[in-house]
């Protein structure tokens, strides 16, 4: 296991995915610049209760290493990073440190090798293109890999408004097939409520 650092907030990322911030507390400021310099990145993790900036905070065991790919400094004076989503992770003990800033001891989680995209999920497939085109930068220039379970069902979740606790749920399932029919019971319940 190693220590890394933690990013709690409102949201998922699955590995291969991207993930824009806006940097402005000085902890995630530092947190950067430490990323930067030992290129061991940080995890995105889930807050289960709370807020990402409430020091009681109570989040998820399982999210998702980051790199930081790209920065900017924005023009209303922040950093803005994109980080791209590694590998699943499980959290073990964590601290705060006196700056304020989570850390934790990660264990990779072992990832199914690639799956087909099955026949009857292709209009999954269809969606999600069309949703990277009308997103923009810097999801129209995503490496696509449509005809993968796993990337597909991993996208759609990052993109697609789902209640939280479903994004974790999916996040926490290993099977891609699984991940994609439980993903597509989940819009047919929003359709549908």
């Amino acid at each position: 296991m190693r220590t890394v650092p933690l990013f709690p907030l409102n949201t998922v990322l699955f590995p291969g995915g991207l993930l824009p911030l806006r940097i402005f507390e000085t902890r995630y400021i530092d947190m950067v610049r430490e990323c930067m310099r030992s290129g061991d990145g940080f995890v995105v993790v889930a807050i289960r209760q709370g807020t990402e900036t409430a020091p009681d905070t109570d989040f998820f065991d399982i999210g998702t290493r980051a790199e930081i790919i790209d920065w900017e400094q924005r023009a209303d004076g922040l950093l803005g990073i994109l980080a791209s989503g590694r590998e699943r992770v499980r959290l073990g003990s964590h601290q705060r440190r006196p700056d304020g800033l989570l850390v934790a001891e990660i264990a990779p989680l072992e990832e199914w090798p690639p799956v087909e995209l099955p026949v009857e999920y292709a209009s999954l497939s269809g969606l999600l293109d069309r949703l990277l085109e009308q997103l923009g930068a810097p999801w129209s220039h995503l490496e696509r890999s449509i005809g993968d379970a796993a990337w597909v069902a991993g996208r759609l979740v990052e993109l697609l408004p789902l209640d939280l606790r479903i994004r974790q749920e999916l996040l926490e399932e290993d099977d891609p097939l699984q991940r994609l029919q439980r993903l597509r019971a989940a819009m047919m319940a929003a359709q549908n409520p």
